[in-house]
């Protein structure tokens, strides 16, 4: 039998229409995060980089970021999954909207800007409870942005309010890699991995280092932490682009995340470079960024060899999906 190939996939990243308005948090960023991203611009990267799929993670918390990441993923099919939002105060319209999603495989999960709440322990509250476990009920995992101790240290309650919910930590719950810290993200790291079946994302780690000089080697210690803590296997690699661009390029991203896995066994860097996002999510890969690049590039090169040179409107995206 012949072996399936390793499909690398980047378990985190996002896209926005600035100009829709819907997106004020992320228009008030530095530059260059606060303008529209679109998949057309993502493309080409994924490709230099090596990964093959993506899944694209909400940014916003209302149900038109849903739709619209819903909308790229039918268009383009290295888009494997989307992980959106739902109304989790409210677990009648969090039930509704789960309904009216059953049938839709490119959802693969959900999240809240838990981080953007001024209670910090804003999941715990009753009606997001009920809420969760709607969600384990139906098989849907739930990341958590933990970006303060005190969202790091609410993973293992609410593993243990909301048995068989999947749960992972975005980012490695942003370790303090810019201020050379260690405690308590440390011990609290390690209490969520106690929990069996809690992940975590090696991701979003170049925002939380000095945006000037990190490398590798600046996040290895964290990594490592995080490889004793879970294990390849339940750990994702992510990109975050775009607002990786505030500390590097996609591209630097891909490279030293590479140099911080280059001496795991195949396995386990199989594992963390889409496996394990692969099996956390229930990912369906339908099509890869290399193949839809090169359809595109095939439709645009025979339509410059069609008489007249020109196609009609949509047939590179037609290539591409």
């Amino acid at each position: 039998m012949e072996e399936r190939a390793v499909v690398r996939v980047d378990a985190h990243q996002h896209v926005w229409d600035i100009e829709s308005g819907g997106y004020p948090t992320l228009a008030a960023l530095p530059a260059p995060a606060n303008r529209t991203y679109e998949p057309a611009e993502l493309l080409p990267q994924l490709v230099a980089s090596g990964i093959d799929a993506t899944v694209l993670v909400q940014a916003e918390d209302h149900h038109e970021d849903t739709a619209a990441m819903l909308a790229h993923a039918r268009e383009h099919d290295w888009i494997a999954g989307v992980v959106g939002w739902l109304p989790l105060l409210d677990p009648q319209a969090t039930a509704a909207r789960i309904a009216d999603w059953a049938q839709e495989p490119l959802l693969v999960g959900m999240r809240h800007l838990i981080h953007d709440e001024p209670d910090p322990q804003w999941l715990l509250q009753p009606q997001v409870i009920e809420s969760l476990k709607l969600l384990a009920r139906a098989g849907i995992p739930y990341d958590v942005v933990a970006v303060l101790p005190e969202h790091l240290a609410l993973v293992p309650r609410i593993a243990r309010r909301v048995p068989g919910l999947k749960l992972v930590i975005d980012h490695l719950a942003k370790p303090p890699i810019a201020a050379g810290g260690w405690e308590p993200w440390a011990t609290l790291l390690a209490e969520a991995a106690a929990v069996p079946g809690v992940h975590a994302k090696v991701s979003g780690l170049n925002t939380a280092a000095d945006p000037q000089t990190w490398d590798a080697d600046a996040l290895r210690r964290y990594v490592d932490h995080a490889l004793d803590c879970f294990g390849a296997d339940r750990l994702m690699f992510g990109g975050d682009w775009p607002i990786a661009r505030l500390a590097g390029e996609y591209a630097d991203v891909v490279r030293e995340t590479g140099a911080l896995l280059a001496d795991l066994p195949p396995a386990d860097q199989a594992a963390i470079w889409g496996g394990t996002a692969e099996r956390f999510y229930g990912l369906r890969i339908r099509g890869t960024a290399s193949a839809a690049a090169a359809g595109a590039a095939e439709a645009s090169a025979s339509a410059e060899a069609a008489p007249g040179g020109a196609a009609p409107a949509g047939d590179a995206t037609k290539a591409e999906a």
